[in-house]
């Protein structure tokens, strides 16, 4: 895994998220059970979490189990999630972070591991809240590429059934790697299904 720059991607589901308008706040998306507010509320924990695993600032933060924390905004997201997803962005610029080991979701990781697995967050999530509220969306193709590098690991893993994500979704092989990277993370690219 190597060090990427992230400060692209957070930038681009930053101006994805300023988009969202107060009425698509409770539109579903491709993310099962969870609304586009939940989905924030996860990319600001995220954003926040990972900040300090980058830093090894090990703590409450970082301890906490993605399922075990409230998926959703408060009232002052829209300022709070841009600060945070720069921050992560900043903190990830170290290269110091992306060496020995830290921890994210209570998962003890190697810090480049860590930085991989932050990245395919940012791509995975920038594509879930851009299908949830209609936005065009390119991921930053260095983000893309350690998310896909990741992604393709994770499907080999022979546990992936225990983890975050959902069975592998085919894709042709000559598809775009933006639906490769989603049908690795257990997502259809056509999503929403449209009758």
């Amino acid at each position: 895994m190597t060090m990427v720059d992230l400060g692209p991607q957070t930038r681009i589901v930053a101006r994805l998220a300023e988009s969202v308008t107060d009425g698509q706040l409770t539109a579903a998306t491709p993310c099962p059970g969870r609304a586009v507010r939940n989905l924030l509320g996860h990319l600001l924990m995220l954003s926040v979490a990972f900040r300090d695993a980058a830093r090894k600032d090990l703590g409450t933060t970082t301890d906490t189990h993605p399922d075990a924390a409230a998926w959703d905004v408060g009232p002052d997201w829209r300022e709070e999630l841009p600060k945070a997803l720069d921050a992560l962005a900043d903190a990830w610029r170290d290269p110091a972070a992306w060496t020995g080991d830290t921890r994210a979701g209570g998962v003890d990781l190697p810090g480049a591991v860590a930085g991989a697995v932050v990245a395919d967050e940012l791509v995975i999530h920038g594509w879930d809240l851009s299908r949830a509220t209609g936005q065009d969306y390119a991921p930053d193709p260095a983000a893309l590429d350690s998310a896909l590098v990741f992604l393709r690991a994770a499907a080999d893993d022979p546990h992936r059934g225990d983890g975050p994500f959902g069975p592998v979704v085919p894709v042709p092989t000559d598809a775009p790697p933006l639906d490769r990277a989603v049908g690795l993370s257990g997502r259809n690219p056509a999503w929403p299904h449209r009758a």
